[in-house]
């Protein structure tokens, strides 16, 4: 019996020792300074989704990694950035994920909030009271409540025939996958969601529009988002990747509203999620209570004998010619020419021929006569 709680204490003194001493945080304007300590039996440290990815690699300084995350482009290593629309306050946030010599994972969440700008007080002209005002003496106050919404927790998650592909796993081209996005279980019962816009890049110097005002540009390769309770967002892709790297970034903006956001009809009939009616502007614009800058990656790289995948490169084609047509849309269009314009065109091209006609004529003139006289 002993040697049975000798053991069971040593156990327990192992997993003390292997939790190692908490993540230290320091958060400023620019940037979110978190410090891990390697003591333990951690061996590993790296943020989310990102253990293979070199820019966004921690730094040793003695016993500790450090990550310097940037706040004014968070998406560069895939924070996620809540806006609250009402008071300006910005939440910053992220998983550091610390593997252990023994194979076990922990998971800390860091967290920077930046406060909003100060709104004005406006000082406005106190009423005085009438001559024949009088306070109680005791005041019978019933009943004090106060509540306040929790602030939403988003997560993303890519899914393949229903299960969540591993952090460092990669798909080939082509692979029907899922894109799942949601509310934490605190804040589903409050609030509803709505992907407004969404790109694709690799990381660098490429990026492709995959949603627009909440509709897909082609649903052959990413659908549209849909949901069945406002909380869960769906949508069904097939996978593709960037020629230089196999890292694709998911960059997508992110209403959440009271309640339910309302959907939007798109130009195929089908609704970009949640209610089945047209949004209407000012319901939408007074439902909106924050917007969160939400960022995954995937790792796609062909895999033996997969590089025929004829359609998945017909339809990463057909997205580029998408994305060129809103750049057009974007830019001024040229003027067009009326039949009246065409017609004095006509008139100056006829005129212009006559002249240099009448001026070739001259010289030839010229020529002979000066032949004669010699």
């Amino acid at each position: 019996m002993a040697l049975v709680k000798l053991l069971f204490c040593l156990s327990l003194a192992r997993m003390t020792v292997a939790k190692g001493s908490d993540a230290q945080i320091e958060c400023t304007q620019e940037v979110m300074r978190v410090s891990v300590p390697m003591d333990g039996d951690r061996k590993l440290s790296y943020l989310d989704q990102m253990k293979d990815y070199q820019p966004c690699q921690p730094s040793l300084e003695g016993n500790a990694a450090i990550f310097v995350l940037d706040l004014q482009d968070p998406t560069k290593c895939g924070v996620t950035r809540v806006l609250n629309k009402l008071t300006g306050k910005r939440t910053y946030y992220h998983k550091v994920v610390i593997e252990g010599a023994g194979g076990d994972r922990e998971t800390v969440l860091v967290r920077c909030v930046v406060s909003g700008k100060v709104r004005a007080l406006t000082r406005r002209e106190v009423q005085s009271f009438p001559l024949d005002f009088n306070e109680p003496d005791v005041l019978n106050i019933t009943r004090n409540e106060v509540g306040h919404a929790p602030e939403p927790m988003l997560y993303a998650i890519v899914k393949k025939n229903g299960v969540p592909v591993p952090r460092n796993d990669s798909v080939s081209p082509g692979t029907h996958l899922t894109m799942e996005i949601f509310l934490d279980n605190t804040s589903a019962p409050v609030y509803g969601l709505f992907v407004s816009y969404m790109y694709a890049t690799n990381t660098d110097n490429q990026q492709e529009t995959i949603i627009l005002n909440g509709c897909s540009l082609d649903d052959h390769l990413f659908n549209n988002f849909q949901t069945s309770d406002g909380d869960l967002l769906v949508a069904k892709f097939r996978a593709f990747k960037f020629p230089d790297t196999t890292y694709v970034m998911f960059i997508g903006t992110v209403t959440v509203c009271l309640d339910k956001c309302p959907g939007v009809e798109c130009s195929n009939g089908v609704t970009g999620y949640g209610r089945r009616r047209r949004s209407i502007a000012s319901e939408a614009e007074s439902n909106r209570v924050y917007e969160v800058s939400l960022t995954t990656f995937l790792k796609v790289d062909w895999k033996d004998g997969d590089r025929e995948v004829e359609d998945v490169l017909a339809l990463i084609k057909n997205l580029k010619a998408a994305n060129q047509m809103l750049e057009q849309q974007e830019s001024l269009p040229a003027p067009e020419k009326t039949s009246d314009d065409m017609l004095n065109v006509q008139g100056e091209l006829i005129e212009n021929a006559a002249s240099v006609f009448s001026y070739s004529s001259l010289i030839i003139a010229l020529s002979i006569a000066l032949a004669y006289l010699n």
